[in-house]
């Protein structure tokens, strides 16, 4: 079996999760479900669905009125693939590419109160996310259905993750010179 990359695997997991779609469709679902941790090119979402359909895991569909929209729907090899992805519990390493954790490296070398501002600001910014994803979080009813569980178990994440983010960069910005703190 082919190995696709993980925006092959969006695509046809929207699909799957919504039924068929325009690549203006997918764009709309990214947006709203993955951007905020999956972040996608829109250029791919139009590219990757006709790929997928040339590679049998996708079928095309164009309209023959109107703006004659092409609407993929998923295939039975494309749901296989999709479960064989999902069954699989390796995955890559997590890439991190976080410009204020790069900013915080090198910030010896800047002067002493740029750490500070830098820390404060990226405390708000998280803090920001954190009560973004409560908000989500709360209008979630998880008993209603898999696509609610399946946010609500993202949604979880990312409010853990901002919030230890926001409680890192605060220290930081209270004593900048505090290295260790006690995990408890």
């Amino acid at each position: 079996m082919a190995e696709y990359s993980p925006a092959r695997y969006v695509v046809l997991g929207l699909i799957a999760r919504h039924g068929p779609m325009t690549p203006y469709e997918l764009k709309a679902r990214v947006e709203d479900d993955i951007q905020p941790f999956w972040p996608i090119l829109h250029a791919q979402l139009y590219r990757i669905p006709p790929e997928l359909a040339q590679a049998g895991l996708l079928r095309e569909e164009t309209e023959t009125t109107g703006r004659r929209r092409r609407i993929f729907h998923l295939t039975t090899a494309g749901r296989a693939a999709l479960a064989r992805w999902l069954a699989d519990p390796d995955t890559p390493e997590a890439e991190t590419r976080d410009p204020a954790q790069l900013k915080l490296f090198f910030a010896d070398l800047g002067d002493p109160a740029d750490i500070v501002a830098l820390a404060t600001r990226q405390a708000a910014r998280h803090r920001e996310w954190l009560a973004h994803y409560t908000s989500l979080r709360a209008e979630l009813d998880p008993a209603q259905d898999s696509r609610q569980r399946s946010r609500a178990r993202l949604l979880r994440l990312g409010v853990l993750h901002e919030q230890a983010h926001a409680e890192f960069w605060e220290s930081v910005a209270a004593d900048p010179s505090r290295l260790d703190d006690p995990l408890s």
